[in-house]
């Protein structure tokens, strides 16, 4: 978690005046959650000196500004999917983080014109669902990636797709930073530019986004396919006790 109190004085790039905490009156509705917005950050690197790992610090610090409670998960040791059980310890810290979550934001290099094997591997051990709980379903997703030269998306339109897979809502901003070794001063902290400004849309607007949806989560991801599923699965057990 970051504390608002800290994060205001750690964002120096910030004009003053121009970014304010995200004010939940404006946009939650009686009944909705009270506590903070849950975020959780994945990063597709494992570099010392990571850029998408300095990118999803920056929105961390960011977003415990706004007014988020924002953990990370560090892949270092997360075995290859299918490679170990589901009860490999990094694999359970990653689930249950993802269960924590109501919105995350994963940041991935672009390497070969793709995603990372490290940020692919991340989001394949999620599950879909865990008997009747769908970790991802209805929960928000902001996108991100770092390139080692000229700017493109080929890394954050892979990350929609898989978003929509996961059945998340992703949010219309995103972000592509260039040549990301020049934004980056060597303690990791990004340096002002449209880079970094643009980084900030995307932390704002997920956390609005995240507060307009997360009371409303299961009403709009109530689906046909998934009741009729479920009352197959009640009817199955109730067969197999023999009631």
């Amino acid at each position: 978690m970051v504390d608002r109190s800290i994060a205001a004085g750690a964002l120096p790039n910030l004009a003053p005046g121009a970014l304010a905490p995200v004010d939940p009156a404006l946009y939650a509705a009686p009944g909705d959650p009270v506590h903070p917005p849950r975020i959780l950050t994945l990063y597709g690197s494992l570099r010392e000196r990571s850029y998408s790992r300095f990118v999803a610090e920056e929105a961390g610090r960011l977003l415990g500004y706004l007014g988020c409670e924002v953990k990370s998960f560090d892949p270092h040791g997360l075995p290859l999917p299918d490679a170990a059980s589901p009860d490999h310890p990094k694999v359970k810290e990653l689930r249950d983080l993802a269960r924590w979550a109501e919105g995350m934001v994963w940041v991935s290099p672009e390497r070969h014109g793709a995603m990372t094997g490290i940020m692919k591997a991340q989001i394949d051990w999620i599950p879909l669902a865990q008997g009747a709980v769908r970790p991802t379903q209805g929960k928000t997703l902001a996108v991100m990636q770092v390139s080692g030269g000229s700017q493109s998306f080929n890394a954050v339109n892979q990350l929609r797709i898989l978003g929509r897979w996961m059945r998340m809502v992703t949010i219309p901003n995103q972000s592509s930073v260039a040549k990301a070794f020049n934004e980056f001063d060597e303690a990791g902290r990004m340096k002002p530019s449209s880079y970094y400004d643009r980084i900030v849309d995307v932390c704002e607007e997920l956390t609005k986004f995240t507060y307009l949806t997360r009371g409303r989560s299961a009403a709009l991801t109530d689906r046909y396919s998934e009741r009729v599923e479920s009352a197959a699965e009640l009817s199955r057990r109730v067969n197999q006790r023999g009631i």
